[in-house]
């Protein structure tokens, strides 16, 4: 059992290592708990496209550089649900439908920007992006100051542990 992550680079703005960042993806996954099959996206794009969907489903002009997409668990039946399983004929469920987390979409235009604002390389801002799009699926806020430092100190955690820079 595993976290599949669909990975995409749709932009030409950065050369990205999608591996090393699915890695990245799979292992803060897994420290919030995520267990079994599991599918999330990873989608690298440009800044139209960031801002298009950030107008769409934030309310917000202009583009961002990272946004989360959680898919809500459905709640389980009750009773009886044509194909659900349980006494009648068919096969009972199994246990092979992978957990859909979901998708994590980051502008690499933007983080090279952040970077230089935060005085860090762009593979740094690129892993601080992926963590923080990883914990945004899981519940993780940030709207209120004590969230936002929770939140802050668990990036710091993660990164801490599972990321290691290009240079060293």
């Amino acid at each position: 059992m595993s976290i599949d992550i669909y990975a995409a680079d749709e932009q030409t703005d950065q050369a990205i290592d999608l591996e090393r960042w699915v890695d990245l993806c799979r292992q803060a996954l897994q420290e919030e708990g995520v267990r079994g099959l599991a599918e999330v996206s990873l989608i690298f794009t440009s800044e139209k496209v960031m801002a298009d969907l950030n107008e769409q489903f934030m309310g917000k002009k202009g583009p961002t550089d990272v946004l989360s997409f959680p898919i809500d668990a459905e709640p389980e039946p009750t009773g009886r649900v044509p194909d659900a399983g349980g006494t009648g004929p068919g096969e009972p469920p199994t246990s092979d439908i992978p957990q859909l987390v979901g998708d994590i979409v980051i502008c690499p235009s933007l983080a090279l920007v952040n970077s230089v604002d935060h005085e860090c390389s762009f593979d740094d801002e690129i892993a601080l992006l992926v963590v923080h799009g990883v914990l945004h699926l899981r519940g993780w806020d940030h709207v209120v100051d004590e969230e936002a430092e929770r939140m802050e100190a668990r990036e710091r955690d993660l990164l801490s542990r599972h990321y290691r820079r290009s240079d060293s």
